[in-house]
């Protein structure tokens, strides 16, 4: 069995660019001692590997023994990580400020404090520019000790004046705080439990927004006050299914980026995460020109050969473009059509297995499986909902754990699989029963499915459209549209109703969006 330190040198060095990988080589291939000899050879074995194996890891570095290879794997994971962070530093500000911090330190212990002092005083300056008032924080707090004890400068009001700048970061630290806590405490709400789903999720959702996130001017902090304060509202309006509110803020999100262009280099993971949250709104309220202007910005930034590149970025660029797009195909109602995306879409999940977590994983198997379905090839829907269904840790989305089975019922029925149909039935009930998670609409259709095969085929069209009528009551209520966000089942059911495709019920109603 690999064991997690091994996992994590093998995960990293296969995360490792064609530069990066020349970049340490040169670095470490330097004359020394066996020592350095044994760790480039296990860098060259770990690379060769297409799973980490420690008994081909001994075949392919025979000068290493088995006693040695904790140590190694230990020494070489340092190692690497010290290389990168070289690599890496200019495009990041922190790693060059944190470097610099650390000369302060070196002069500071040579008896420098002059020189200490001048540099920390280029932190404090740069942070402050780049709107990084922790690091601000800790420059000053070293200045505070060089001035406490030794005779620098001796300028009258210097402490006073040191004092004063304190207090006024470690105010702006703690406000920053605050709101990147209640962005991350909302963000957390909405993985575990997706949309609220009555009253009194709301109310519960909305007293604790309001006690997490306190009354505060945002406008008078900085760029990350902001940001923060946006993401909690973002997150708080997308969980009480408020999509015009939560659009606003999404927009604001953006906005704020574009006012400061330098933020999208440095902070570029949070520019492209703010526009796919614009791009969700717009998808949700159908807004669909709109929602094509947005996806071409997406696209033409990712396109940009002069932008900033990670292997977390490109993840993420991939992940809100292919989202997008499958959602593009979904407003226009070109479900046979978006099937096209899926092999290009399931070769970049495995290319980017290291950096998407199981969560993304389940949203892009329960998009394909919805492709599928409006396409009217119901056996591979089902495929991809067991992948759903099967996964064990249904703490996490379970929203979409639960709508994947509902979706699973409809596609059985569809797929003629009657015989499978009554246990899908229980099964469902009995998770839904767990979970606290039955709600109108998914009562209807079980009701409905419990009897649909009792029904003559000229039974069937009433027994739809009866259906149609008691959801379309139901949505009436904002807290009880949830469902209808992750299934059109009023669609569906004017397909069986009409007797054609669901995709051409689709495609008559992107015909009527703006």
């Amino acid at each position: 069995m690999p064991n997690e330190a091994g996992e994590s040198v093998f995960q990293l060095i296969k995360s490792l660019t064609r530069s990066e990988k020349r970049h340490f080589r040169l670095s470490a291939d330097r004359p020394g001692a066996a020592e350095d000899l044994k760790f480039l050879q296990l860098f060259d074995a770990l690379d060769q590997l297409p799973h980490y194996d420690e008994e081909r890891i001994l075949t392919l570095a025979p000068a290493i023994k088995k006693v040695q290879l904790a140590n190694l794997k230990a020494n070489l994971y340092r190692q690497l990580l010290s290389d990168l962070r070289l690599y890496h530093a200019g495009q990041n500000v922190d790693i060059q400020l944190h470097e610099q911090l650390g000369y302060a330190r070196v002069l500071y212990n040579k008896g420098f404090y002059q020189q200490s002092l001048k540099m920390l005083d280029k932190v404090k300056n740069i942070a402050y520019q780049q709107q990084l008032s922790h690091i601000a924080l800790l420059a000053l707090d070293f200045e505070k000790l060089i001035e406490s004890q030794f005779i620098t400068r001796s300028l009258e009001g210097r402490a006073e004046e040191l004092a004063s700048e304190s207090a006024g970061t470690a105010g702006q630290v703690s406000q920053l705080h605050t709101l990147s806590n209640a962005a991350l405490q909302m963000y957390g709400l909405y993985l575990k439990t997706g949309h609220a789903r009555n009253q009194q999720d709301y109310e519960q959702v909305t007293a604790f927004f309001r006690t997490t996130l306190l009354p505060t001017n945002v406008q008078r902090g900085g760029f990350f006050e902001q940001l923060y304060y946006y993401q909690a509202h973002v997150w708080y309006y997308t969980i009480v299914q408020d999509f015009r509110a939560g659009y606003r803020y999404a927009y604001k999100w953006v906005e704020l980026f574009e006012h400061t262009p330098d933020m999208k280099n440095q902070q570029t993971m949070l520019y492209i995460k703010g526009v796919h949250n614009l791009l969700a709104y717009l998808f949700n309220t159908l807004y669909y020109s709109r929602f094509r202007e947005v996806l071409a910005t997406l696209k033409a930034f990712a396109a940009d050969p002069n932008r900033r590149s990670t292997p977390n970025i490109e993840a993420l660029l991939f992940q809100y473009i292919a989202t997008n797009e499958i959602n593009l195909h979904f407003l226009e109602g070109r479900f046979t059509e978006g099937l096209t995306l899926i092999p290009g879409l399931l070769g970049q999940l495995d290319e980017y297995r290291l950096q998407l977590d199981m969560h993304r994983r389940l949203v892009f198997y329960y998009k394909i499986a919805s492709l599928y379905f409006g396409s009217g090839d119901n056996e591979k829907a089902i495929e991809y909902l067991t992948k759903i269904i099967q996964f064990k840790e249904v703490s996490l989305r379970e929203d979409i754990q639960c709508f994947a089975r509902i979706l699973n019922l409809i596609a059985h029925y569809e797929a003629g699989q009657d015989e499978a149909l009554d246990y899908q039935i229980k099964s469902v009930y009995r998770f839904l029963g767990k979970m606290n998670e039955q709600q109108q609409m998914q009562v209807a259709i079980f009701r409905f499915l419990r009897t649909v095969g009792d029904l003559t085929p000229g039974e069937l069209k009433g027994a739809f459209t009866n259906l149609k009528n008691q959801l379309i009551a139901i949505a009436v209520n904002p807290l009880e549209r949830r469902p209808f966000l992750y299934l059109d089942i009023i669609s569906w059911l004017e397909s069986k109703i009409e007797n054609v495709p669901v995709q051409e019920i689709m495609q008559r109603k992107f015909r009527a969006m703006k």
